[in-house]
């Protein structure tokens, strides 16, 4: 049997001085008070250590995610078959790397503009209201009239995939205005001009009508301003001559001239941020030398809007053709029906969670083939040494009983008389009372304190 004592003693002196031997213990005043906290202050370091670990192991096996589906060698000795999973697993992390490469490329390609040229349709047509003689004057019917149509559509690409999704955009989504001016000498100066201009709250429209009495043929001219996206500028004829550039984005404008800069060797050697004009520039921008930080101020007033599209049309009265069609073909850019499906792809996570919840069983998978292996390991060390085993068995699981309960010392050698009769047995019996008797002051003046 362990006696108190013994158990007080070595618990307490488990933190002994390393400097201490057979000899007499030092006096009391070598001792730090307080001494009966170092166990438990001890006790909670060893704690969180334990917490600082675990925290460490779950931060690695989330790192170790790929790590995880890989069989151990052992198995894979045993399991020949094996093989064909692994060389799966090599293909998977190519994969993985591609999609992810593909996907970077994609959210990289989305940030710019991405266009293609369409053919957009107008179609203007007239129909005329010869009127009716014997009509009241009051009525509209009685004055003779017309009616003026500008509508459109845009022409179905033929390369298109066959299961790309219609989506009808309406007329005017792809003009800024259009002003229909009517023959001046007809309705004068204050009703021979239509204007419609895009503002913030335009509903769009299929299309534009105009009427107007009148019983003669009338000229008129179409101006429609496309709507450019992104922004288009009409070059100063001069720039637009020199670099063959007329109307642009403003990035495109800015890498032809930087393309002109570079091909007639404009920068300067020695003061890399200036450039140094030759004639055409000197002429253009008004300067002998600038700056690269410059070119965006001065290209700002070389920049003007674009022109408009010009359609020169009659409206025909004739009664015995009343309704006559004229169409045009206009070039239109209109968003890429790729970049849709780019976009699809990136928000798409069905697949993503498929992947995920797979990757889940697999894990799992290889967790139950680990276990069986530490089990089959267990059933083969009985199997070969049964003794030897179970010794060993033993062993560890005292060990792993004293970690879990946190057991200082070797309560094996505790049990015995000899462990009592060491050197350091007084001065660890000193220790304890000291700590005992500076406990019990320090709660008596507490106590008398507080009273």
């Amino acid at each position: 049997m362990t006696s108190p004592v013994g158990i007080v003693t070595h618990t307490l002196l488990n933190q002994r001085p390393q400097h201490m031997g057979g000899g007499m213990p030092p006096p009391y005043g070598g001792v730090r008070p307080g001494m009966h906290h170092s166990l438990a202050e001890q006790s909670r370091k060893r704690h969180a250590a334990q917490m600082e670990a675990q925290k460490k192991s779950q931060s690695a096996r989330k790192k170790r995610r790929m790590a995880d589906k890989v069989l151990p060698l052992q198995i894979r000795h045993l399991v020949p078959e094996s093989q064909a999973y692994m060389d799966l697993l090599a293909f998977e992390r190519k994969l993985d790397s591609t999609i992810m490469r593909k996907r970077l490329d994609i959210q990289e390609a989305l940030k710019r503009p991405m266009k293609q040229k369409r053919k957009l349709r107008v179609f203007i047509s007239n129909t005329y209201n010869p009127g009716k003689p014997d009509a009241d004057e009051k009525d509209e019917g009685s004055i003779p009239s017309w009616e003026l149509r500008v509508e459109g559509r845009l022409l179905d690409d033929p390369h298109a995939p066959k299961y790309e999704a219609k989506q009808k955009r309406k007329f005017s989504s792809f003009f800024k205005s259009l002003v229909i001016e009517l023959d001046k000498d007809l309705y004068g100066p204050d009703n021979h001009l239509v204007e419609w201009h895009r503002t913030s709250t335009t509903n769009e429209t299929d299309g534009f009508q105009v009427k107007r009495p009148g019983s003669e043929n009338v000229k008129c001219t179409l101006l429609l301003l496309l709507d450019h996206q992104p922004p288009q500028y009409k070059l100063d004829p001069r720039l637009a001559r020199l670099l063959g550039v007329h109307t642009q984005t403003r990035p495109v404008i800015i890498t032809a001239l930087w393309q002109y800069i570079k091909t007639h060797k404009l920068q300067d050697p020695h003061e890399r941020e200036y450039i140094n004009n030759d004639n055409y520039f000197q002429q253009i921008f008004e300067c002998q030398r600038m700056k690269f930080s410059e070119i965006p101020e001065r290209l700002h007033r070389l920049l003007h809007a674009p022109d408009p599209i010009v359609i020169h049309h009659v409206i025909n009265v004739d009664s015995k053709d009343q309704k006559k069609t004229a169409c045009y073909d206009i070039d239109v850019e209109v968003d890429d029906t790729l970049k849709e499906q780019m976009k699809s792809f990136l928000l798409s996570t069905t697949s993503q969670q498929e992947i995920a919840n797979l990757d889940n069983k697999i894990h799992e998978t290889v967790d139950t083939i680990n276990q069986l292996k530490i089990q089959r390991q267990f059933m083969l060390g009985f199997a070969r040494d049964p003794q030897a085993f179970i010794s060993e068995f033993l062993v560890s699981q005292s060990q792993d009983l004293r970690t879990m309960k946190d057991v200082v010392g070797n309560p094996e050698d505790e049990r015995h008389a000899e462990f009592f009769h060491q050197p350091w047995i007084q001065e660890a019996v000193r220790r304890y009372f000291y700590a005992k008797v500076q406990q019990r002051r320090a709660e008596l003046e507490q106590a008398l304190g507080n009273t």
